[in-house]
């Protein structure tokens, strides 16, 4: 893993989103973009990282920043994902994990005794240029989304 850090241009990309409509990273300059690489939908860390983001959207609309989120899950996941827990932000398919391992995300990882490659819980925080300005992985599912707005209000 060779994990991306701020001052670096973010990796340009095209991934389909819960909707199967495709979504490109550089067609949001303008605007900041939070992405946030999460393991797998409608799991219990996952559900709890992805409610704080939704009950905070208006915060981070008000500070001119959008939502992304990153996993390997398919389109038809992510849309049950997104309908379950009510999200109103974007979800984003990386099954092959192209995106994830662009930003030096993807790598080895253990759980309960098992050795495996996946998704590490990283996110990045891209200015309205397309240049990383954050990269947040010190937080708890719980309280990420307050990690990130207080970033982004004393910035």
């Amino acid at each position: 893993m060779n994990r991306l850090t701020a001052g670096q241009p973010a990796p340009d990309f095209t991934l389909l989103d819960q909707n199967s409509n495709a979504v490109t990273l550089s067609a949001l300059r303008g605007q900041k973009v939070l992405i946030y690489f999460y393991p797998k939908a409608s799991t219990p860390g996952c559900t709890t990282q992805a409610c704080g983001l939704r009950d905070t959207d208006a915060d981070f609309a008000a500070l001119n920043t959008r939502v992304l989120g990153i996993s390997p899950d398919a389109p038809a996941k992510l849309k049950k994902f997104e309908d379950k827990q009510q999200l109103n932000f974007t979800l984003l398919a990386d099954e092959t994990h192209q995106v994830a391992d662009a930003f030096g995300v993807w790598g080895p990882k253990k759980f309960m005794g098992k050795s495996f490659d996946g998704i590490h819980r990283i996110s990045f925080l891209i200015d309205e240029h397309g240049v990383i300005q954050h990269v947040f992985d010190d937080f708890k599912t719980s309280n990420h989304h307050d990690v990130v707005l207080a970033y982004l209000k004393s910035a």
